[in-house]
């Protein structure tokens, strides 16, 4: 009877969907909302973190008065934490300093493993969020003492490897013994966060749903493609360093997936006829007002997934609801037969 009642209550435990790092990161619910680079998600990571996950600022290519005026409006939207992600491509080292001084509840980074940065945020006090596309990168990231892996697949959008996410998340899972690992990569609902729990992960990063949410500041045009695109009309961007920021950090590494535009074949088909002193700061001027869809709208397979525009609260609630639905569905096909 007593082996009964811990099997119960550890089924309730999961079907609340909390999970270790939950506690780790002072969240209710095992989501993370991924960082969108140089767009403005400032409304979209406030929404997240209310409604129980953990919203997240992206800093690339944005002056740092720009940063720290977004982190000032984030902390007047909600005193819940949140994550400031950094990239290779490229760190900047003044944004990153004034990042450690602002003391976030965690710090993301993806593209290379740093050490050094790891160390310096663990020096503030302040968790680090490692995304990793390999196990080679996993196994840096583990040595190097991150607190939280996200293994992302290569479905995912934004940039990464090709290894898919159901090989991926488990592999490192196996590697990382107690160290929490989140799920990246073809997640948008809450189908996405049970299978992510039963390969061992505890919980799931989501960009592309979270892109198509009414608080985050892009294009209604780009929202409404992720919403009318097949798994399909999304591809590796083959030739993009031909226009993106060059990477300054050594393993640095990462192609972007996108949905196609005439910017994005051009660049896969033949990356040398675009013009990068014509074409960056076109590219640049857009994104930093809030668009640029026409040219790289950075969109993950999910978007197979994502049929409507919905606000972010809504998102997280859906995904948790789906999720113990599912997990529920997956007890009762493997119990006792009638």
């Amino acid at each position: 009877m007593a082996a009964r009642r811990r099997t119960v209550a550890g089924l309730l435990e999961v079907l609340m969907l909390t999970t270790p790092v939950c506690r780790l990161l002072g969240i209710d619910a095992p989501i993370v909302c991924a960082p969108f680079g140089p767009w403005d998600e400032v409304a979209l990571a406030a929404a997240v973190c209310r409604a129980g996950g953990l919203g997240s600022l992206g800093t690339a290519v944005r002056p740092l008065p720009e940063l720290r005026e977004q982190w000032a409006r984030l902390r007047q939207l909600t005193d819940r934490p949140f994550a400031i992600n950094h990239t290779s491509r490229p760190l900047d080292e003044d944004a990153f300093q004034a990042t450690i001084e602002e003391r976030p509840a965690a710090i993301s980074f993806h593209l290379a493993v740093p050490p050094d940065l790891i160390a310096r945020a663990h020096d503030a006090g302040i968790l680090w969020i490692q995304q990793v596309s390999s196990c080679g990168q996993a196994d840096e990231a583990l040595q190097a003492g991150a607190d939280v892996i996200v293994a992302q697949g290569g479905e995912a959008g934004g940039q990464g490897a090709d290894v898919g996410t159901m090989v991926m998340v488990p592999d490192v899972v196996d590697m990382a013994g107690q160290v929490p690992v989140l799920a990246a990569g073809g997640i948008a609902d809450g189908r996405g966060l049970a299978a992510a729990l039963a390969l061992g992960a505890q919980g799931v990063l989501m960009g592309t749903r979270f892109l198509a949410s009414e608080e985050m500041s892009v294009s209604q045009a780009w929202k409404n493609r992720i919403v009318a695109s097949a798994a399909a009309d999304t591809v590796k961007v083959v030739g993009s360093e031909q226009i993106l920021p060059p990477f300054n950090r050594p393993g640095s590494a990462g192609v972007p997936r996108c949905l196609r535009t005439p910017l994005v074949d051009a660049l896969r088909e033949d990356p040398y006829r675009v013009d990068p002193a014509e074409t960056v700061p076109r590219v640049m001027a857009a994104i930093l007002a809030g668009g640029g869809e026409e040219y790289l709208p950075f969109t993950g397979q999910s978007t197979a997934l994502v049929h409507q525009v919905l606000p972010a609260d809504e998102i997280v609630r859906r995904t948790v609801k789906e999720a113990e639905a599912a997990l529920a569905a997956a007890a009762r096909a493997i119990g006792p037969g009638p």
